[in-house]
């Protein structure tokens, strides 16, 4: 494949990607950071086991790389994750309040 084509192919997964989330209603954001978690966890496996398997500089130094944004993205994800279950948390003042209006 060559290099526009792999360019063409990157610039329109990008697109696709963002068109796609900026869709998606608050309600249903939580489950699908949960799962870009998990497909992260795999990307960062792989990268891992590029890393261990690497003989030469390049390919050593771009699974590293790999490792470290792999990384960064579940924690990343992790913590937006936990916002998000924050705000949708019922608040503790509220349950009260319901059982005294009865």
């Amino acid at each position: 494949m060559d290099v526009f084509a792999v360019i063409t192919i990157t610039v329109l997964a990008v697109f696709l990607g963002f068109e796609v989330v900026s869709k998606v209603s608050s309600t249903l954001h939580t489950p699908l950071m949960s799962e870009a978690n998990a497909i992260h966890g795999i990307i960062l496996l792989g990268a891992v086991m590029v890393a261990g398997q690497a003989t030469e500089p390049l390919p050593l130094v771009l699974s590293l790389l790999a490792v470290l944004l792999a990384t960064i993205n579940i924690v990343g994800g992790f913590v937006v994750t936990d916002r998000m279950l924050v705000m949708f948390a019922a608040k503790p003042g509220r349950a009260a309040r319901k059982e005294r209006v009865k």
